[in-house]
């Protein structure tokens, strides 16, 4: 165990200790978090492979009590280094893929580039890649008794988690947030895209029983059919929905309540930062107006828990930092609210 006796959590976070200046090492933390630096589909603005390193950083200015859960800090919160290999791996695809996108707005025809085809293959074999990796990571972790977080990175990277979680577990479902549906299949061409992250959840972890999506406010017809044709499976409360709800009186309790009612026993949290209100994350790939309020959702999280069910693990996605850092800051203390949920029931 760590030695906290000289550890004083009321001073400025330590440059030379771990996320959120905790004085922790990877043994001595009940939750690890590890970062997944990718961003090789995204369809809009970068960035947000770099989001887990700026988020650390940002990590020293968050102070370490939390109302809701005291004391969290010291079950011990670890993140590890970013691969720095992922990460290039991921700057040399993305440019890849960024001539195909471009090439594909512009009207052109795949078939008959056999470069672009080429590079189309390139990025799905290199996804493929990166969701092994996240499985081998996290399926260890899990191994090892450890709680495990992790932080992309675009919302393509939990996919192996999810598989990792569904061996540990068994039956679970996810808390989506998000402003996006992200159940397209094979988006832009792209297998596993962040558009498509649960599509192919639903469809390659048969124990994710239960997808409840919140806040979603930017989707296509596809997808609404596929929530509409999975016998209820997917739950999308729209965030139009919301809004109205609450212009006509219901409490965002009573709403929780109705949100909550729809989970199994067991839980992931995946939290796209673009669920929330783009005032807060400004920079994140593809922001859309509406969405949440940050404690608009911790209040969800806590109603989640104080029902009796479980959070088993979590993913932070789409978090780019910008020049000013503000949603960087934002993303540590929502990331920070997360680990503490994760080991409030421990």
């Amino acid at each position: 165990m760590a030695d906290l006796s000289k550890f004083d959590p009321n001073s400025p976070g330590l440059l030379s200790n771990n996320i959120f200046g905790l004085p922790f090492g990877e043994e001595d933390a009940r939750l690890v978090l590890l970062p997944v630096p990718w961003e090789v589909t995204v369809s809009y603005s970068n960035g947000t492979a770099r989001g887990p390193e700026h988020i650390f950083t940002a990590s020293k200015q968050v102070d370490l009590y939390d109302a809701d859960v005291k004391d969290g800090w010291k079950h011990g919160f670890y993140m590890r280094e970013s691969d720095r290999q992922l990460l290039l791996r991921s700057d040399y695809l993305r440019k890849e893929a960024e001539l195909y996108l471009r090439f594909l707005t512009e009207g052109g025809d795949v078939q008959e580039n056999e470069f672009l085809r080429r590079s189309v293959e390139d990025v799905n074999k290199g996804t493929q890649k990166m969701n092994d990796w996240v499985y081998q990571q996290t399926n260890a972790l899990l191994k090892k008794g450890k709680l495990v977080g992790l932080v992309g990175g675009d919302h393509s990277t939990p996919l192996g988690f999810y598989k990792a979680l569904a061996e540990q577990y068994g039956d679970f479902g996810i808390l989506q947030i998000d402003a996006h549906c992200d159940l397209r299949e094979g988006y832009e061409g792209f297998r596993y895209s962040h558009a498509s992250i649960m599509h192919n959840a639903l469809g390659e972890v048969p124990q994710l029983k239960q997808l409840v999506q919140v806040g979603v406010r930017d989707y296509c017809e596809e997808e609404l059919d596929y929530i509409r044709e999975s016998d209820g499976r997917v739950v999308t409360f729209f965030d139009q929905d919301l809004k109205e709800r609450s212009f006509e009186g219901e409490s965002w309790k009573h709403v929780c309540d109705d949100i909550v009612n729809r989970l199994p026993q067991l839980v992931h949290i995946s939290f796209d930062i673009d669920g929330l209100d783009p005032k807060l994350c400004p920079h994140t790939g593809t922001p859309v107006p509406g969405g949440l309020e940050a404690q608009q959702v911790f209040y969800l999280f806590k109603k989640v828990l104080e029902s009796g069910r479980r959070l088993i693990g979590f993913d932070l996605v789409e978090v780019s930092p910008g020049q000013d850092e503000w949603d960087a800051n934002v993303g540590a203390r929502v990331l920070f609210k997360l680990c503490n949920l994760m080991v409030k029931n421990v």
